[in-house]
């Protein structure tokens, strides 16, 4: 599963965004706000003045509370292109949250959109932080510019166990993550991307500089809702993504219908053959991707267009790996035991955190089929371990999930005096007024798993405990108390 490793050409992300913007055709609209690309440059331009005049420490990242916008664009190019990085943070995390994350970088300043000016207040009384609202951004005339090896901008694990990490984005590393993010979702200069995921998110600013980058339109949501899908959809985006559970929201809702959208790229989860299916006719000639990655490096892998298209036409097996090695990756299952199954480490010149050799350690256990497709089993501090034998939750979630009364479904093990740990799940149902029978999910995953794969107990529950990004906290999955 080769590739090469070394970091690439040696372009920037900064100077990939100066070629792609420097004309006069729309670069990003906001509402009733429309900038073109000199206009985008020009108030980069500005910010990177402002952000000088703080005074900041030459390098070092500056936290920011800001949100999708045109204005967090221009002062995340600024940052890049004048040796500030912005760091953009959680603006649903507590005030305490933020702040533990906010002490641990370096320098004496805070930013803050009027907005959230606020939250600003009570991070920077907590952290010992010297509050800065950006104010309304002037225009500039210098040129950005970076070095290969300079922080493009830093941003944040999830935090599902502890204190998110940074994680620095190299302007190196950035660019060649965009140049393979842009190549497979297909983007150019006629593409219109817009997505809804947090700004401070792998998937929020992470995919917005890939368009960026590409030279594409840009617009953004602060939240995902219907409401802001139909806004997408009105305002002709040719480029999205989402998670599965969105695309379900839509559907359910009537509303996914969508015929300008071409590339629709998710992650975090597979999606059902039957949701494939219903989203083919919404959107009439799609090309559907899921990107398998973290913060620290995306993508790893890469289920195509084409795979998802064999999936509808009788592969739906494909549905449940997150496809094969994206461009580039050179992918190793370390650790592996006789079922084949250990930690997932990939090398690539787009991964942001790397050991000595170049390898980003994933965390994640998963297995690599003959075919060359990469089946996750979850996280490896997730694992659970029943009377010896090695119980995944991501691969029986997987199954659970395919049930069509379950709507959401985490699994987790609890303390077992004779097993040592047994497996219990948290059902969220389709349908809260009837929820499935437990013999009924006991059936239909005993069909498909190994019976000690198969929980115990289940729980029917109004939702799953999940952290500001929204991934499940397994650690706050508690089982009611029995008489």
């Amino acid at each position: 599963m080769g590739g090469a490793h070394g970091p690439g050409r040696a372009a920037t992300w900064t100077a990939m965004v100066n070629r792609a913007y420097d004309h006069a055709r729309p670069a990003v609209r906001f509402g009733d706000l429309t900038w073109t690309g000199r206009e985008l440059l020009d108030r980069a331009a500005g910010a990177a003045d402002w952000l000088d005049t703080l005074g900041p420490q030459p390098g070092a990242p500056v936290p920011a509370l800001i949100a999708t916008s045109a204005d967090a664009l221009a002062l995340v190019i600024g940052g890049a292109g004048s040796g500030h990085p912005l760091a953009p943070l959680g603006v649903r995390m507590t005030a305490h949250e933020i702040a533990a994350v906010v002490g641990e970088t370096r320098g004496h300043l805070l930013l803050a959109q009027p907005e959230f000016a606020d939250l600003g207040r009570q991070v920077a009384d907590l952290s010992g932080r010297r509050l800065r609202i950006v104010p309304e951004l002037r225009c500039g005339s210098r040129a950005l510019t970076a070095d290969p090896g300079a922080l493009a901008a830093v941003l944040h694990t999830s935090g599902t166990t502890g204190l998110p990490k940074p994680v620095p984005m190299s302007q190196a590393r950035l660019a060649a993550r965009a140049r393979i993010n842009g190549h497979l979702c297909a983007l150019g200069p006629d593409s219109f991307y817009g997505g809804s995921a947090p700004f401070h998110h792998i998937a929020g600013l992470g995919n917005l500089a890939v368009a960026l980058a590409a030279g594409a339109l840009v617009t953004g949501l602060p939240r995902f809702t219907v409401e802001g899908w139909t806004l997408l959809r009105d305002l002709g985006t040719t480029h999205t993504s989402m998670v599965p559970a969105m695309l379900e929201t839509l559907l359910a809702a009537g509303q996914a219908r969508h015929e300008t959208l071409r590339t629709l790229q998710y992650g975090g989860a597979p999606v059902r053959p039957g949701t494939l299916r219903r989203t083919y006719e919404a959107m009439p000639g799609v090309r559907m991707l899921n990107m398998f990655g973290q913060t620290e490096g995306s993508p790893i892998s890469v289920l195509t267009p084409e795979d998802h298209r064999e999936a509808v036409a009788g592969r739906a097996e494909l549905l449940r790996s997150v496809g094969r090695p994206a461009p580039g990756v050179e992918l190793r299952v370390h650790g592996a035991g006789p079922d084949g199954v250990g930690e997932i480490h990939a090398r690539a010149g787009h991964f942001f955190r790397v050991d000595a050799e170049g390898w980003l350690h994933s965390g994640d256990l998963g297995r690599v089929a003959q075919d060359g497709y990469l089946y996750l089993l979850g996280r490896r501090t997730d694992m659970i371990i029943r009377g010896g034998e090695n119980v995944h939750p991501l691969e029986v979630e997987t199954v659970v999930a395919a049930h069509p009364g379950v709507a959401d479904v985490a699994v987790t093990g609890v303390a077992d005096e004779r097993l040592g740990q047994t497996v219990i799940a948290f059902v969220v149902p389709a349908d809260p007024g009837a929820p499935p029978e437990p013999a009924a999910l006991t059936a239909h995953t005993r069909a498909r798993l190994s019976g000690f794969k198969i929980p115990v107990r289940w729980w029917f529950v109004d939702a799953l405990p999940r952290n500001a990004n929204g991934k499940v906290v397994r650690a706050r999955l508690r089982e009611p108390a029995r008489p």
